[in-house]
């Protein structure tokens, strides 16, 4: 991008006579106005969207059965992490360490009602940071998990209304079954409504009018979006539904429990059992599986599409050229992969997720293998704007591999879920279950290049023993306080 030539308006004329200099300066004025001083050039602005449960369900990774034009075009212009991982598989525990910079610990960052306000009081999280440094700071949607969450971070803080509850059912018959019964409404809805009528279809439309609204500010922005679905209950309208052909609709064949993996791997998905039309027990017959992954998809699609109005709204209104934008997914998600739904738990399924960056000073086009974690996120968006770097962060700043995709980078990212802390390297993804005193109940390992599905837990092989020991000791010496810290 072409920097902006800086004008100084009083230009001191040295050895001229005193009239030249008058007569120049008079003529400068004959017939106009005073020409004013161009203002310095401004800070990149941020655009950052985060979705609610987006695991890397998108074409641009490799899966061509999803409708995802959108973020299928950002990627092309940006750089997409293969690699990304989150450092705690739900929403408020992840979006807290995300946004405050820091590592979970044995007592921190814990579950979806985390709050950054009581868990991290003294930290400075990320769009206070950017308030600090002069940016205008935005929030739409669901940024923290809780929108009372460090509110004074924010300039704006706004989440759509919705109908009945947070479900935001459009069916009168749903939202009857949402309000009215002890469990909530059906895990998916198909409404033939306009994008508007959901939450994400506000959030887009609260975003192009806030872009109008501050160009014309003097100081740049920080406007984060944070979009609902795919989030549970698949509620989309029918349009994106119909983007999908059930019949086409796969399931996965790792749909059991990994061969020796450890009961503690495993949960009851007890966040979609919450649901009306779902069984309290037991596992979902293949006609209900098939409707849930048609769901997602059609709600990957759905938000895709509201994304894609602010993105060509950036464009439209000149200020992509100077905008940073990052979009991430707070977690993973199970479609069903080792007989699960939801996050919550240690496989690659929960932990991975989907990162992309555009940044107008760094060529696009590009896809990286390289490790990253959401820690990393703080420091790189600093990095990228030239801000500096608060001391308490744990992360790294990955702009080196957003120029560089194939250079050298981290061994290893860690990610924890209660008692279990993973370590994924370039090979192995590799857990262990301890208590408070750090001693070890369970063990779990997944050799990654013969085994991505994570089929089968490698970990009691004899043949493994020292693997064990040595990924054992790479963990607690990379977690190191942190991760034995009452």
């Amino acid at each position: 991008m072409e920097s902006h030539r800086i004008f100084l308006q009083n230009t001191l004329i040295i050895g001229l006579p005193a009239f030249l200099v008058a007569a120049s300066m008079g003529s400068c004025q004959t017939g106009q106005q005073e020409q004013k001083a161009e203002k310095p050039e401004q800070k990149k602005n941020v655009l950052l969207i985060v979705v609610d449960d987006l695991r890397p369900e998108l074409s641009c990774y490799g899966k061509k059965q999803i409708h995802s034009p959108n973020l299928d075009g950002l990627a092309s212009d940006g750089v997409l992490f293969q690699r990304a991982y989150c450092n705690i598989p739900v929403s408020g525990a992840s979006r807290a360490s995300l946004l405050t910079g820091l590592r979970p610990t044995r007592d921190r960052f814990l579950h979806y009602y985390t709050w950054a306000d009581s868990t991290a009081p003294n930290v400075t999280c990320l769009p206070q940071h950017f308030k600090n440094n002069g940016y205008y700071t935005l929030s739409r949607g669901k940024v923290f998990h809780h929108q009372e969450d460090r509110s004074e971070s924010w300039d704006e803080n706004w989440r759509p209304p919705t109908k009945g509850s947070w479900r935001d059912y459009q069916l009168p018959e749903n939202i009857r079954r949402d309000t009215s019964g002890s469990r909530r409404g059906p895990a998916w809805e198909n409404a033939a409504v306009p994008d508007s009528a959901y939450r994400d279809g506000k959030i887009a439309n609260k975003a192009l009018a806030d872009l109008q609204r501050i160009k014309e500010k003097d100081s740049p922005f920080f406007l984060a979006l944070g979009f609902f679905k795919p989030h549970l209950p698949f509620n989309a309208p029918a349009e994106y539904w119909d983007k999908y052909e059930r019949e086409k609709v796969r399931l996965p064949y790792n749909d059991f429990q990994p061969i020796d993996a450890p009961d503690e791997a495993m949960h009851n998905w007890g966040e979609l059992r919450n649901y009306g039309n779902i069984p309290q027990e037991g596992p979902v017959s293949d006609s209900m599986a098939k409707t849930l992954i048609h769901g997602y998809h059609a709600c990957v699609s759905y938000v895709d599409a509201q994304i894609g109005k602010v993105l060509d709204e950036l464009e439209r209104l000149d200020m992509a050229e100077n905008t940073t934008v990052i979009l991430f997914g707070d977690h993973g998600w199970n479609l069903r992969e080792h007989g699960l739904w939801c996050k919550h738990c240690n496989f690659r399924t929960s932990l991975r997720s989907t990162l992309i960056v555009r940044d107008p000073e760094i060529d696009g086009g590009k896809q990286t293998d390289a490790l990253v974690e959401f820690v990393d996120i703080y420091p790189t968006l600093c990095n990228l704007c030239d801000l500096p770097q608060p001391d308490h962060l744990a992360g790294n700043s990955f702009v080196p591999v957003m120029k560089s995709p194939n250079m050298e980078w981290k061994d290893h990212v860690i990610s924890k879920w209660y008692d279990g802390v993973s370590l994924k390297t370039d090979k192995y993804l590799y857990t262990e279950w301890s208590t408070a005193d750090t001693a070890i109940y369970e063990r779990m390992l997944y050799n990654h290049r013969v085994d991505l599905e994570e089929t089968r837990d490698i970990s009691d092989m004899p043949q493994n023993e020292a693997l064990i020991k040595r990924l054992s000791e790479e963990l607690h010496e990379n977690w190191g306080e942190e991760f034995s810290k009452q």
